[in-house]
């Protein structure tokens, strides 16, 4: 609703104190609803008499005018529960208000068990360390009263360099908000290092000790409450409260949408029309089955390289995080120089295809879409492209093929792939029989599916901060409206997986690790990645953490541990999805190269040189050397396959 400034009425006795009230360091004034609500209360005036310029008002804190702010606060409490009210007849069948899941949909119980769990493994340990919190407080104490003293000091402790949740002022100039924000900072401290201190009999209870004690001290800070936050605190002033009756309607939109689950928004679910505004790189469809679609897409060079090229992207996601928006596609780019560009778009499954296995996702996905392509081309061999779990699935394809004598792929190259698990993670920490059998009983009762959003949540706590409370404060304690921001679109735009796919993946790589050990058996045959004799780069982030960088590195130790002596590791910089999309004309990150492979990723990155910039014209460099030679550009449909309908297909826009 559309906010103005009401004129100013010297009639008003309170005025002078609700503008100072609402005034802060850096805002204007609140603004007050030209239309207020039939039967709300009209909320205090803002407006102040004009002062003379020799009177400045003096830096009043946001928490001064509890009068105002409570006032606003008493307002909304009364509306909100008109909302819940409302919401409550209009979703009576809901799970979660009927008990029949647990409302905890942030998994903070979870992480407090396992922080409680790790505790009670040494209390002779954790008495010991009591006494080093006692004496952090202690001199945080002396701190803060040398501080309210009037004297300059330093802080006890500060936040990481990393951590933007207290860049506000009022962090540090708040008194009050200080002395929180540094209680926060010193326990957090002293958890973490007291977990890592304790002795535990497994390793893996350990790591999972570890991990659960940072969600929850993620889940505890400051900034996630109402009433200490001061970005809140501002936008409830300015907003006479709305902020937080919005945000109240956001998260019941949000457990409505998620059927009674909280399904968090990340990004405007309305704005993005896929094909219109977002993967809109012109292509067709030409060829599909029940587990996939491929896309051909329409050439933009005269010539093309005579060997087309096959991307794979993980059936986790959808493929359109690589074809975005055309300033950042890269498969808008790699049509641009000169490739014939197939991707396959995997079918987002229901439970009729719960059946269906790791092998008949590569027969039936990736040896068909060969197949296809062929028909397309004419050409015998394709290069290759594999996403995460894409890549994860072409390095088990490629050491079937080379059981095989299949030699349809001339290259292959892999965006954060891991064939070699060993070192893979926190994600490690989610794949021990306990939750895989919870897990598979989850699946179950979803008809032998594993829903996309159950996945999406364990990639979000891998950086909660980040991916899950800071939308929680922007949602529903500031009200925002989601942000149209493509990526996160894209990041919210789940898919399932079948039973069988799932388990297989959990079970064999990442808990067995049986393709890097050569004991994975597949179609009759024991798969060596070291028999691979193709062209192999693969590409990984420095700050990855699904796929974590030394992991990909142990990968390409493996295809590089036979014969195979053309495998290069090359390391871009940032993450899981912007080390990988990073368009050349953003300038934007670097890249490191070493065409050498030393035995370790230390002696590797020792022995690397670095680049600015995106690594992409390194790689089609890499490319145009191991696939040259070029023929007349490819048209959709003028080969052996039939156009059945515009990119980006119909598979792609089914929701989970």
């Amino acid at each position: 609703m559309a906010q103005v400034k009401e004129k100013s009425d010297k009639k008003s006795p309170a005025k002078k104190k609700k503008k100072a009230a609402a005034k802060t360091s850096s805002k204007t004034a609140p603004k007050a609803d030209p239309k207020p609500k039939s039967g709300s209360k009209p909320a205090p005036e803002p407006a102040a008499a004009p002062k003379k310029p020799e009177e400045a008002a003096p830096h009043r804190s946001l928490y001064q005018d509890f009068d105002a702010l409570s006032e606003y606060l008493t307002e909304v409490s009364g509306r909100s529960q008109e909302v819940i009210r409302e919401f409550a007849v209009r979703n009576q069948d809901l799970r979660r208000l009927t008990g029949e899941i647990p409302a905890d949909p942030l998994n903070v119980g979870e992480a407090f068990q396992e922080m409680l769990k790790g505790l009670s493994i040494d209390p002779g340990t954790v008495l010991q360390r009591q006494f080093n919190l006692w004496g952090d407080y202690a001199k945080l104490m002396a701190t803060m009263s040398r501080k309210m003293a009037g004297e300059t000091v330093g802080p006890a402790i500060k936040p990481s360099s990393g951590d933007k949740r207290f860049t506000h002022p009022a962090w540090d100039e708040n008194p009050m908000l200080d002395f929180v924000k540094q209680s926060y900072l010193i326990f957090a401290r002293w958890l973490e290092t007291t977990i890592s201190q304790l002795e535990f009999e497994d390793e893996h209870e350990k790591k999972k000790a570890e991990f659960f004690t940072r969600q929850f001290i993620d889940a505890f800070a400051p900034t996630n409450f109402a009433m200490l936050n001061p970005e809140v605190i501002e936008a409830t002033l300015e907003s006479k409260g709305e902020n937080l009756l919005k945000g109240l309607k956001n998260l019941l939109e949000d457990i409505d949408r998620g059927h009674g689950e909280l399904s968090i928004r990340q990004a405007d679910l309305e704005f993005f029309k896929l094909g219109e505004n977002i993967a809109t790189t012109p292509g067709k469809v030409v060829f599909q089955n029940e587990i996939f679609q491929l896309i051909q897409y329409t050439p933009t060079t005269e010539a093309v390289a005579k060997m087309p090229m096959l991307i794979v992207p993980p059936w986790i996601n959808k493929f359109y995080i690589l074809d975005l928006q055309p300033q950042n596609s890269f498969i808008h780019w790699l049509v641009d120089q000169g490739r014939t560009v197939f991707v396959m778009s995997w079918v987002n499954p229901g439970p009729d295809l719960k059946g269906k296995t790791f092998e008949d996702y590569i027969k039936g996905g990736l040896f068909e879409a060969l197949d296809a392509v062929k028909k397309a081309t004419g050409e015998e061999k394709a290069d290759t492209i594999g996403y995460c779990i894409g890549g994860t699935m072409l390095s088990t394809a490629l050491a079937l093929m080379a059981k095989k004598n299949d030699d349809r792929v001339n290259s292959a190259t892999f965006f954060t792939a891991q064939a070699d698990f060993k070192e893979s993670g926190d994600l490690l920490l989610f794949v021990d029989d306990e939750q895989l059998d919870a897990i598979e009983k989850q699946m179950d009762a979803a008809g032998g599916v594993l829903e996309g959003r159950a996945m999406a949540t364990t990639f979000n706590m891998l950086r909660s901060n980040d991916l899950i409370w800071s939308f929680v404060i922007d949602n529903y304690l500031k009200g925002k409206d989601p942000a149209r921001f493509d990526l996160l679109y894209w990041n919210s735009d789940a898919t399932r997986m079948p039973k069988n796919v799932h388990l297989f993946y959990l079970r064999e790589f990442y808990q067995r690790n049986r393709l890097a050990r050569g004991e994975m058996i597949m179609d009759g045959e024991t798969l060596d990645l070291s028999a691979v004799d193709i062209p192999i780069f693969m590409q990984a982030g420095e700050t990855d953490h699904i796929a974590p960088h030394n992991s990909v590195y142990r990968t390409a130790r493996l295809f590089a541990s036979g014969d195979n002596d053309n495998v290069e590791y090359m390391l871009a910089g940032s993450g899981h999805i912007a080390g990988v999309v990073n368009h050349p004309d953003k300038h934007k990150y670097h890249h490191s190269t070493n065409e050498a492979l030393p035995a370790t990723l230390s002696d590797w990155k020792a022995g690397a040189t670095r680049h600015p910039g995106s690594w992409w014209p390194y790689w089609i460099a890499w490319l145009n050397k191991v696939s040259a030679g070029e023929t007349t550009a490819r048209q959709p449909g003028d080969g052996g396959l039939s156009i059945i309908e515009d990119a980006p297909g119909s598979y792609v826009k089914v929701k989970a």
